[in-house]
């Protein structure tokens, strides 16, 4: 998978009738296997004839069939978030059969058909991969430091004020992680040094 890789900014659905089935794919972000199992086990309808899904969280994935044959629903759902360049996203189909039998070709579309189509239409934000840093400086330093450190996009997530000075624990775009570090030397002449975590 090339390219910038993104998530949802929200959950998303989309429903299509096939051949009197109805598909109703639901797709949510996830940060883990568990978020995407529990988003599997409330969204699915018992009620319904399948409840076929699939998620990607970086080189994890899975996907589940539900009764359907062999590689005709899951697999291709996961070819739909692949192929729509999204990661960390699970997605459910959900198919009330409707009388007509789609054959493997016809079940394959329908399932990758209905996700790809959810997920095209979904608002997406870029996942951005992000770095923490480790620095000391002096109370002196600090308010100048934070207030130039925010325009590179870093969080001051701790900050542990010592007797000669202030340990501070940032995150930030790993992109603007050698910025960063010039910035606190600059302000710091030299004195403080920004550590990868």
């Amino acid at each position: 998978m090339s390219g910038t890789l993104s998530t949802l900014a929200q959950p998303c659905r989309h429903q299509e009738e096939i051949r009197k089935s109805r598909f109703l794919a639901l797709a949510v972000p996830v940060d883990s296997p568990e978020q995407a199992l529990a988003f599997v086990r409330e969204a699915g309808d018992p009620t319904a004839t399948h409840n076929c899904w699939a998620y990607r969280i970086g080189q994890d994935y899975r996907f589940n069939d539900d009764g359907e044959p062999g590689g005709t629903a899951g697999r291709p759902i996961l070819q739909a978030i692949e192929g729509q360049q999204m990661d960390r996203v699970a997605v459910l189909v959900t198919r009330w059969y409707g009388g007509i039998k789609l054959g493997a070709g016809g079940l394959v579309r329908a399932y990758g058909g209905t996700a790809a189509e959810c997920l095209r239409r979904a608002e997406r934000v870029p996942i951005v991969a992000m770095a923490r840093l480790g620095l000391r400086c002096d109370f002196a330093e600090l308010a100048l430091l934070k207030a130039r450190l925010k325009d590179l996009q870093a969080e001051v997530e701790h900050e542990t004020f010592g007797a000669d000075g202030v340990e501070l624990q940032l995150c930030l775009p790993d992109s603007r992680v050698d910025e960063a570090q010039l910035r606190v030397s600059d302000i710091s002449r030299g004195r403080s040094t920004a550590k990868r975590l």
